[in-house]
């Protein structure tokens, strides 16, 4: 199955809902970074939540970047997505072995420790929008949800969930999120409620091969839900030789010239994709000679 995710309201209008199945994306991701299964399933929880937050942007210029910092040792992770479906991250650890939790899962909590969730909305403006709030599990769905909860007002479930196969490659991924829009009546929420209630995890949907539509069906049963939107979504890294190039120059000229006289190629290597880009000293003096005129200026 390709991967994509839906948009949908329900309740006339009264919720908006997302869902989304990930396993290419999550997949590729494992590849890149070369994780193991706690990372994985850590990572692809935020790669998922981001897809569907990306969605939630008004222009297609807009990013959301999602970072969460942890005291545990994996120490975090950041994605960053666009509402196009494309999303991109890496963790800071990508080799983390724990065993499993009290539920015989994956401890991605504990990978992740006690810490902060930011979310950082880039739209465009001179500054952009930043909210944080502290880490309620590490598990990523319910700090997502305490987020949406706590710095935005807006009450959310969140499920997020990736299934792992035997040799460690990704079997599934996929979550939902779905939100009480303001002025939503009580009977609605209560409805809601009961529905979400009758869920033990995303991957219970995953493994049986429920798509986005049956698992919004689910949910929503009863509240007449419509899918206004459908997108494909992948894991894309938009760097290029140009950008890395802009980065370096601006270490400065001081920082340039040093590397100059170490008289070796510079090789610097994309945090998200791994793409290597390398520098010789001829094209280092390039960028020296361009950024000296500029300091001066």
């Amino acid at each position: 199955m390709d991967d994509y995710m839906l948009r949908a309201s329900a309740a006339e209008g009264n919720i908006r809902a997302f869902a989304a199945t990930t396993g290419g994306v999550v997949e590729e991701a494992r590849r890149i970074h070369s994780t193991s299964p706690i990372v994985t399933a850590a990572l692809g929880r935020l790669l998922t939540a981001g897809i569907m937050m990306g969605s939630m942007m008004k222009d297609d210029e807009d990013r959301i970047t999602i970072k969460i910092d942890g005291d545990g040792p994996m120490r975090g992770e950041l994605i960053t997505a666009d509402r196009r479906g494309n999303v991109k991250g890496y963790p800071y650890e990508t080799d983390v072995i724990l065993p499993a939790n009290a539920k015989g899962k994956l401890d991605v909590g504990g990978a992740v420790g006690k810490g902060t969730l930011t979310v950082i909305s880039d739209l465009g403006l001179k500054e952009p929008y930043v909210g944080s709030v502290n880490l309620v599990s590490g598990e990523v769905a319910e700090d997502i949800a305490f987020y949406f909860a706590n710095s935005e007002q807006v009450p959310s479930a969140v499920g997020l969930g990736v299934l792992m196969n035997h040799e460690n490659t990704v079997n599934c991924a996929g979550g939902f999120i779905v939100q009480l829009l303001p002025g939503c009546p009580e009977e609605i929420s209560s409805k809601l409620e009961d529905r979400l209630r009758g869920i033990d995890s995303v991957t219970n949907f995953l493994r049986r091969g429920d798509t986005p539509e049956d698992i919004l069906r689910f949910i929503l049963q009863g509240m007449n839900p419509v899918i206004t939107d459908r997108l494909p979504c992948r894991y894309f890294c938009g760097c290029t030789r140009t950008r890395v190039e802009n980065a370096l120059s601006a270490v400065g000229a001081k920082e340039l010239r040093s590397m100059i006289e170490e008289g070796k190629p510079v090789e610097l290597s994309c945090h998200f994709c791994g793409k290597k880009y390398i520098f010789s000293r001829e094209d280092l003096e390039s960028l020296l000679r361009q950024a000296e005129p500029q300091k001066k200026a």
